[in-house]
């Protein structure tokens, strides 16, 4: 048994590394599989953070934009109160080294992305947000002292006694099968993301498979909107896993989206063409796919030779496919890239469970309702990071530093072999591939029933199944049992046997892990 001496955040994406900047002096242990600023969704961000600093906006206007996104199920008070605390947890980024991009004058560039009314994204170098945000933090942290990292521990497990989170259990890197290791915790915070990696075709980082929902929900917490995944509509089609992404801002500067036959086909499904909310824009482009046409990204006419200098990220994806977006439009295909529902907490972060906080997007607070608004997920995971520490504050003194765990580290040449051999079983494999038939960007009773089945099927045929693949089977189930019971459309979540909002649906999911297991019985 180890103990954390303090708060422990399982994960160490933005949210939680957020968090535990805002908690010191007080002691905090950080669980990362991976060494800081790999394979946190994060770290992948192209587009930047929403919030209202610009002449002219307002956090209201910001609060009413989230809230149409969101269809009908954004809680508008959580709305207000995010986008009201933006602008100060921007300037806590920037005094702590994130590099956003500046006019000559010292105020911020701003982006403007799909739904958003005006130009509100605080960007770095176009296209580089998550990754200059999280080395900001990274360095940060590492000069933290209150800050224990320890690389190279899985968390498998939340661990309980007397009706509260008491910790977690945890492997070490490699040990699939060997004793899991407590570590205990007065205050846990589960911020270890979503499950973009539970699709076959996604943008998320490898890790990024269900698990933190998944776990929680074994624990008995009450999960949030489960149903609503979003699909990005311009991932890069290159057949690469993940899939790499062509950032929205490019359609903010006027891209736009074309067929095989050089037809500009989102004119003709909403006013706002390629900037419609991202819901609309992936069913569009799965629609022309599923015709039999390619879809592609058009930067040529707009953006130019400008993508090289402005858009380093897209760039590089491009050129590493042989691809020449000056000269040629990018191809494209739909793919998981957020999760909207995860872990019900209130305002605070706290979750159902005594004991256990979460942020990020393995949480889910209302402000995304059925559809996130682009670059509101970064804006979530630092407000709520930033909550949390406010509310768990009083339950750690401050301290002498933290001494290192003995024994657990990092190896990298057997972290990327594990992460090949989990990527490459048959029952993962299999897994991912029913999520993106059967519970994809347009689902139907029949196909959500299929892959119940299915994926109770594969939790009773695996071999030495793992608590790693339950997490990942149990928020399938969440996602598959959820979808089956809203019986209408909205944001993104679609059923063409249901195409229409239904007025008595206008409220939120909340489900247990019983009562998706329920429903998958039944199928």
């Amino acid at each position: 048994m180890l103990n954390a001496d303090g708060a422990l955040i399982v994960g160490a994406g933005l949210a939680g590394l957020f968090c535990a900047l805002k908690l010191a002096p007080r002691p905090v242990t950080v669980l990362s599989p991976k060494p800081l600023g790999f394979g946190a969704s994060s770290a992948w961000a192209q587009g930047g953070v929403a919030a209202a600093v610009g002449p002219g906006d307002s956090a209201h206007a910001h609060a009413v934009d989230t809230a149409i996104a969101g269809a009908g199920l954004v809680d508008e008070s959580t709305a207000e109160s995010v986008t009201a605390e933006a602008a100060a947890r921007i300037e806590d980024l920037a005094r702590w080294g994130t590099p956003f991009d500046r006019d000559d004058t010292g105020h911020f560039v701003l982006s403007r992305e799909a739904a958003h009314s005006r130009n509100r994204v605080v960007r770095v170098e176009g296209d580089r947000a998550g990754h200059a945000i999280m080395q900001a933090m990274i360095a940060r942290v590492r000069l933290t002292p209150s800050i224990r990292v320890v690389e190279g521990l899985t968390v498998i497990d939340l661990a309980r006694a007397d009706g509260r989170v008491i910790g977690v259990y945890a492997r070490k890197l490699g040990d699939r099968y060997g004793e899991p290791i407590l570590v205990r915790a007065r205050a846990t915070v589960l911020a270890a993301g979503g499950l973009g990696g539970l699709y076959a075709v996604t943008t998320n980082p490898p890790g990024v498979r269900g698990h933190a929902m998944g776990m929680a929900a074994r624990a008995g917490a009450v999960i949030g909107d489960p149903e609503f995944v979003q699909f990005h509509p311009t991932a890069i089609a290159t057949g690469a896993d993940p899939a790499p992404l062509a950032t929205e801002a490019l359609r903010g500067e006027g891209a736009i989206l074309i067929n095989d036959l050089g037809e500009r086909f989102m004119l003709a499904v909403h006013s706002d063409a390629e900037l419609a909310p991202r819901d609309v824009v992936a069913r569009a482009a799965f629609r022309q796919i599923k015709s039999g046409h390619r879809v592609f990204l058009d930067t040529r006419a707009t953006i130019g030779a400008r993508i090289l200098s402005e858009f380093p990220t897209v760039a590089a994806y491009c050129a590493a496919a042989g691809i020449d977006p000056v000269r040629e439009p990018i191809p494209l295909t739909p793919a998981a890239h957020f999760h909207m529902g995860g872990v019900k907490v209130d305002e605070t972060g706290r979750s159902s469970l005594a004991g256990l906080w979460a942020c990020g997007e393995s949480s889910c607070t209302g402000l995304h309702g059925a559809n996130r608004l682009a670059s509101n997920s970064l804006l979530e995971a630092i407000v709520y990071g930033a909550r949390i520490a406010t509310d768990i504050s009083g339950l750690e003194p401050v301290r002498d530093p933290l001494r290192p765990f003995e024994g657990i580290s990092w190896d990298q040449t057997q972290g990327e072999a594990v992460e090949e051999q989990l990527r490459n079983l048959k029952p993962v494999q299999d897994l991912r591939q029913v999520m993106t038939d059967l519970v994809g960007v347009e689902r139907n009773a029949g196909d959500l029933k299929a892959a119940l089945r299915t994926i109770r099927e594969l939790e009773s045929d695996a071999q030495g199944v793992t608590r790693q693949f339950l997490n990942m089977t149990s928020s399938a189930t969440l996602v598959a049992a959820g979808a089956l019971r809203r019986t209408e459309s909205r944001g993104g979540h679609f059923r063409t046997d249901f195409p229409q909002p239904d007025p008595t649906w206008a409220h939120h999911t909340e489900m247990t892990l019983a009562e998706a297991l329920d429903i998958r019985a039944d199928a």
